[in-house]
């Protein structure tokens, strides 16, 4: 929202709220401070079951949230044969911004480094697993087995958290305050013996088909981030499976629309939002996701126009390369695989070496290509124009967002 703005209340959703409750606390390993060790109960916060709840929206709120829900169907009928090619950036768009939620960030290029398997820092790599965890979750069933699955990809080759990726956490967490007990804490989630069922109740709800479908992804995300079932990557693991419940809902079909890219730009209302939602009004979080939804999936169908008049134009920059040719070929395989290795030129496109590197050299040299790592082997390349754009997707977005949200 601009800064000349009037903010508009947002029209109130009645959820049931969430319940505080006392429990006892211990130390499990001393440290921190006296208070810390002294410290010996904490307010957790039990959140209501959901899995039958009557949603009800206001009539505005309704009307928005269709409103969204057009706007990605629409770009998913119109645009699917220019982006689905493309999904696994598009999951990277909405990846690397749900990541950057999460204080994780890291440019285009190191991500796909990542993806590949190249040497890239610690915040590409957790990208490029969000990545993954996205990409099951959009693809499949959505049932305790599979969240459980998007934890493990998230979480697989995190030194610290490893062992318990794709599990429940078995110990209390908490979020804010000291690092050696809830004192001051922002929040406390359940006690991890609730977890279970109140994870089989929102998965109850997450497979409801009779509610509308933004409403139901955002309370289902809200509703696991006050779950908080995991002791790491709770908020990537929570926008992924309401990116799920798109998928489930039809409203997509193999795209991912990058909404978190709006999300990151206020993250303040963001998480104001979520505080909403556990206080028993969900009206905010679904106004924020039906906006977001609609800014995203507007933005992400300028890119599809601009994907697809790529061809031609570096069809210009070659002089038009004849039919055939490595140089044609490997241009027509750039509308599907922007980022590849030359192994991939010659299994995909049956070019022999040499073949596929006088080509990579010709269209580097026009600047269709680029390299993506320092090493001359083995080298990853990366139509340049493909990440340029979709790295604008994101900032298109974010603008948007500190406009419009």
């Amino acid at each position: 929202m601009s800064d000349s703005a009037v903010p508009v209340p947002d029209p109130a959703v009645h959820v049931p709220a969430a319940q505080a409750e006392t429990r006892p606390w211990r130390q499990e390993f001393r440290g921190g401070t006296i208070d810390d060790r002294k410290f010996a109960e904490v307010a957790v916060s039990i959140p209501a079951r959901i899995g039958s709840v009557d949603l009800r929206l206001p009539s505005e709120l309704a009307a928005r949230s269709e409103t969204a829900v057009r706007a990605i169907s629409r770009l998913d009928a119109e645009h699917g044969r220019t982006l689905i090619p493309l999904s696994y950036l598009l999951l990277r768009s909405e990846s690397i911004a749900s990541s950057k939620i999460e204080a994780e960030e890291a440019p285009i290029d190191d991500f796909v480094r990542a993806l590949h398997g190249a040497k890239s820092n610690s915040s590409a790599t957790a990208m490029a697993a969000a990545t993954g965890a996205l990409d099951l979750l959009t693809s499949g069933a959505i049932n305790a087995d599979s969240v459980s699955r998007a934890h493990r990809l998230l979480l697989k080759d995190d030194a610290s958290e490893a062992h318990l990726a794709g599990r429940h956490r078995p110990m209390q967490n908490w979020i804010g305050g000291s690092d050696h007990s809830p004192r001051g804490a922002l929040y406390v989630p359940p006690p991890p013996e609730l977890v279970p069922e109140l994870m089989d109740d929102l998965l109850t709800f997450a497979r409801r088909v009779d509610i509308p479908t933004i409403a139901q992804a955002a309370v289902a995300h809200s509703q696991f981030e006050a779950i908080h079932p995991f002791t790491d990557g709770n908020g990537r693991i929570g926008r992924a499976l309401a990116a799920g419940i798109l998928h489930s809902r039809g409203v997509t079909t193999g795209i991912t629309v990058p909404l978190a890219a709006a999300l990151v730009e206020v993250r303040d209302r963001y998480f104001a939002a979520l505080n909403s939602y556990h206080s028993g009004d969900a009206g905010p979080v679904i106004s924020l996701w039906s906006t977001s939804s609609v800014i995203a999936a507007e933005e992400a169908q300028l890119t599809a126009h601009r994907l697809a008049g790529l061809p031609d134009e570096w069809a210009d920059l070659l002089g038009h390369p004849r039919e055939n040719s490595a140089s044609a070929r490997i241009l027509t395989y750039l509308a599907s695989d922007p980022v590849f290795t030359i192994d991939d030129l010659e299994d995909s496109l049956h070019l022999s070496s040499s073949s596929a590197n006088r080509a990579v050299s010709t269209l580097t040299e026009a600047g269709v290509l680029r390299g993506l790592t320092s090493r001359r082997r083995n080298q990853i390349w990366g139509a340049g124009d493909v990440l340029t754009e979709l790295e604008d997707l994101n900032l298109r977005i974010g603008d948007r967002a500190r406009s419009e949200l």
